[in-house]
Parts: structure tokens; C-alpha cells; sequence
């Protein structure tokens, strides 16, 4: 994989790392800026709002600009509204530093999809993509634990020093090692017009796909957003044992999206039913034995590894499906991860505000991989159809054994 490569992974490290620390910041926030513990939370929800609509207007916005040229403003937005927000006394302000910082994020992640791609082989965007993504599990390993000291120790506004000085080298060695040309870094982008990326957005196949990423990412982060609750009322862990479970939880994201990295490209329909029957497996299994601490132990770290090794192979898919939108499809599928993750929680938090208990947000998240299951066996189903329009995967592979049936 190329250098450039890494330093991209490295400052969607960084931006995961902004993303998620504020869940065991609110509270000195809140304090210390004069405002309510609800009222803090909204600097998490503004994020995510910022998030969904940032990926595909941000992606289309820069689609003219030189690769480098967008990679370098939307990371150097992000940097200096983290200088910003670490300074300020006003929450008001706070709050649309995170707008901007996630309008940046969604747009560099956008960009860096289709570049990471355009970076290696045609059979290689697996791989591609599982490095990026890498640094959103290292995050969750090693950067929102990080944060979670730093704040502890040093004061909220130390985090978003941190946030801010991840990101420095990540500039620099973009500036030097990303090479500069289109922005999705795909022949062709500069002639192919915002209407014909468009409709390749609206084939039924990448639709179906993001889709499917939306619905397991929502599974995802509603047991994620409410595993504190789990662990501690319901297998009856200290509140102590909350970071190290949460960072096993990203350990297993992390190898989660290597392996998908290495099959995904190669055998997708395999790797994403197998992987997802799994999950639903492992999430209905969690529901049933999260009273056993050694049970819950191993289905956290088993859970990880299966969400985003399912979760990274099906943003790979939407990759290869929108060959036509070469700009585009990074924010598209960006976009549909960050709405399961608003859905996912916000469903987890219907359950448990009807009483189901504490037991309840793994039982959503194994409703909606069966949705997801439910809705990739009829694509599947379609497969064979003429047009060939619903294929849930999209892959060189799958293509060129679908010519030598025909």
C-alpha cells in the first residue's frame, strides 16, 4: 500500500478520535462552559447532523479541485476549528466549531475513499478501504480512551489540542506524498458532469448497498452508544472496566477491517453473508448471555471484529458499484454509514425508554442485520435478472464470472 495511503488512515484517525471522545467529555464541558449535561449533548448530535449532510455537499462541492488541494482544505478546516473550540469560553461558539469540523471530516473522508482507491489496483479497493478505516478502530482503541485521560487529567480543552496536533503530520506528509490530479483521483472525473454522477448514484445495486451499510452500521453503534449500560447493569462490571471493554471493542473493529481488507475483494458474496449471519448470530447471542462476564467479554471483542468487517467490505461494495460517480460515491456511502449511526442509537434509546431493559439495544441491532439480511437475499434473488441491475456486488471478480456464464 502507498505511503500516502497510511497518512490518510492517520488523520481519519484524528477526525474518529474527535468524533466519539466527547462521550466521556460532557460532563467537564458542561461545567465549565455553564450549560446543562443535555445541552452538551447536542455538540455530539450537531456532529452527526453536520456528518450526513457534509459527506455528499462536501463531495460535491470539491469535485473540480485538485485531489491534494481538497484533501489538504478539509483537514486544515478541521485542524484549526480544533484550535478554535480548545480556546474558547463560549458554548455557542463550541457548538459551531463541531458543525464545521464535521462538515470538513464528512468531505476528507469522502475525498480520501475514492482517492485511497485511485491510489492502488483495480482489485485492490478492499485493501484500500480497510486502512482508511483502520484509523476510525484505532480511534476507538487507542484515541477516545486517550481523550478520555487527557480530559481527566489535563481539562476537556486538552483533547482538542490533541485532535489538533494528530492532524499536523498528517498535513505535511500529504502535502508531500499525495499526488495532485482530480479529486477522486479517477480518469475521467473532470468530464464526467454532476447529472451523470447522479443517476449512476441512483442505480438500484449501489442503492441496495448503501443501504445495507446503513442498516449493519446502525446495529452497530446502537449496542456501541449503550454497551456502558449493558456491561455494568446488566453483567454487572464496575464502571472502572468501561474504557478497557470499550478499547476491546475497537481492537476487534481493527482486526474486523483488516480481514475484510484481504477477502472482501476477492470472494464479497461469501465474505458478506457469511459475516452477517454471524452477526446477527453474535448480537442475538449477546442479548442472551450479557449476565456472563466471560460471555460478554468475548461477544464484545467478536462483535467489533464482525460489525466493521461486514460494515468495511460493504462501503468496498458501494465503491465498485459507482464506477460511474467516481467523485460522489465516497460521500454517498460516508453518508449512509452516518445515518445508521444516528438511527441505530436513537432506536436503541426507543427500546429503552418502552422499559425492555438494558438487554434491549443488542436485540435492535440483531432486528435490523436481519432487515439487512432480508434485504441482500432479494437482491441476490434478482441476481439473474436481465438487466442485472440489483447485483448486490460489484467487484471485478463478480463481473468477470457473471461474462463467463454468458
Amino acid at each position: 500500500m502507498p505511503f500516502a495511503l497510511y497518512m490518510l488512515g492517520l488523520a481519519v484517525f484524528a477526525q474518529g478520535t474527535s468524533e466519539f471522545m466527547l462521550s466521556g467529555l460532557g460532563p467537564d464541558i458542561a461545567a465549565d462552559l455553564d450549560v446543562s449535561l443535555s445541552t452538551a449533548g447536542t455538540l455530539t448530535s450537531a456532529f452527526a447532523v453536520g456528518m450526513v449532510i457534509g459527506a455528499p455537499v462536501m463531495a460535491l462541492l470539491s469535485r473540480r479541485w485538485p485531489r491534494r488541494t481538497a484533501l489538504l482544505g478539509f483537514l486544515l478546516a478541521f485542524l484549526l476549528v480544533h484550535v478554535v473550540g480548545a480556546l474558547t469560553g463560549s458554548f455557542a461558539v463550541l457548538l459551531v466549531t463541531r458543525v464545521i469540523g464535521a462538515l470538513a471530516n464528512a468531505g476528507f473522508l469522502a475525498v480520501a475513499l475514492v482517492a485511497a482507491v485511485g491510489m492502488v489496483g483495480p482489485n485492490a479497493k478492499g485493501r484500500a478501504t480497510s486502512v482508511l478505516l483502520a484509523g476510525v478502530t484505532l480511534a476507538c482503541v487507542a484515541g477516545v480512551p486517550g481523550g478520555a485521560l487527557l480530559g481527566q487529567f489535563f481539562g476537556w480543552r486538552s483533547a482538542f489540542w490533541a485532535v489538533a496536533l494528530v492532524s499536523v503530520p498528517a498535513v505535511l506528509a500529504i502535502l508531500w506524498s499525495v499526488p495532485g490530479g482530480a479529486s477522486g483521483g479517477v480518469s475521467g472525473t473532470e468530464a464526467a458532469g454532476v447529472r451523470g454522477e447522479l443517476r449512476a448514484l441512483r442505480e438500484p445495486r449501489l442503492v441496495v448497498t448503501l443501504l445495507l451499510g446503513a442498516l449493519v452500521n446502525g446495529a452497530t453503534f446502537c449496542t456501541f452508544t449503550y454497551l456502558s449500560p449493558v456491561i455494568t447493569d446488566v453483567t454487572g462490571f464496575p464502571e472502572s472496566w468501561v474504557p478497557a471493554l470499550l478499547a476491546l471493542f475497537g481492537a476487534g473493529s481493527f482486526i474486523g477491517v483488516t480481514v475484510a481488507g484481504r477477502f472482501a475483494d476477492a470472494r464479497p458474496v461469501p465474505f458478506l453473508l457469511t459475516g452477517a449471519v454471524a452477526l446477527l448470530a453474535g448480537w442475538a447471542l449477546f442479548a442472551l448471555t450479557a449476565g456472563n462476564p466471560v460471555a460478554a467479554v468475548v461477544l464484545v471483542l467478536v462483535q467489533g471484529a464482525l460489525s466493521f468487517g461486514v460494515g468495511s467490505a460493504l462501503i468496498t461494495q458501494a465503491l465498485y458499484a459507482a464506477t460511474g460517480a467516481p467523485t460522489l460515491s465516497g460521500g454517498f456511502a460516508t453518508a449512509a454509514l452516518n445515518v445508521g449511526a444516528a438511527i441505530g442509537p436513537a432506536l436503541g434509546g426507543l427500546a429503552l425508554a418502552a422499559g425492555l431493559g438494558h438487554r434491549s439495544p443488542p436485540w435492535v441491532s440483531a432486528l435490523l442485520v436481519a432487515l439487512a439480511l432480508a434485504v441482500g437475499a432479494a437482491a441476490l434473488r434478482k441476481r439473474q435478472s436481465p438487466s442485472g441491475n440489483a447485483t448486490l456486488c460489484n467487484s471485478p471478480q463478480v463481473n468477470s464470472a457473471t461474462q463467463r456464464r454468458g
